[in-house]
């Protein structure tokens, strides 16, 4: 049995109808992998930083009506929360998997971070082809960073800002067909990658 990779059944919990069964579904198939990634990256990303980071693993408890599209495992230098800080995240959509660094509009430091990142734009955009730039933690909507120009990026940058409900993050998508979730070895070394490749934007 795996521990950590997802697999097509975790991709299905969102077509499963209604909000109980969605959730005991959700509980069962897909939380106790996002519980043993949040222990394994929170010490990875202890590791490399000089930063304490803990796992936050969502648990949809305002729900009363809507079953949840999505679900994740965040990791910041709170303990007792991950939304008001910068910090990273794996989760999933029925579409994709989301390996993302970033803030959401719940913070307060939008402002330190669009200062920091305005001046990262080299790195930003030397991030891979393959990275991805997205302005709604909520939507599954996207932007290829690589077919953005450097003032479709700052825009989005000083959206951030500009916009109460504004947002930045930064990461990788994977469909459920990706060769990522042969296997735990693979899985964990793609989000290392990903997830070192993000550090400079944090640190």
């Amino acid at each position: 049995m795996n521990q950590y990779h997802l697999t097509q059944q975790d991709f299905d919990v969102f077509t499963v109808e209604g909000l109980e069964p969605r959730m005991k579904a959700l509980i069962e198939t897909t939380r106790p992998k996002l519980e043993a990634m949040g222990t394994y990256f929170s010490e990875y990303l202890t590791q490399h930083t000089d930063e304490q980071f803990y796992p936050h693993v969502a648990k949809h408890l305002r729900r009363k009506t809507n079953p949840p599209k999505d679900t994740w495992v965040a990791f910041a230098t709170n303990k007792r929360g991950y939304k008001m800080l910068p910090h990273f995240q794996i989760g999933l959509f029925n579409s994709h998997m989301f390996v993302l660094y970033g803030i959401i509009y719940e913070s307060e430091l939008k402002p330190v971070m669009y200062k920091k990142w305005k001046k990262q734009l080299h790195v930003i955009k030397s991030l891979g082809d393959d990275f991805i730039i997205k302005g709604d933690h909520m939507n599954e909507s996207f932007d290829y960073i690589k077919d953005l120009s450097n003032k479709a990026i700052n825009e989005k940058l000083k959206r951030l800002v500009d916009v109460k409900k504004g947002e930045l993050l930064f990461g990788k998508i994977y469909t459920p067909d990706h060769d990522i979730f042969k296997s735990d070895e693979a899985f964990l070394k793609e989000i290392e990658n990903v997830f070192f490749k993000l550090l400079p934007l944090h640190q």
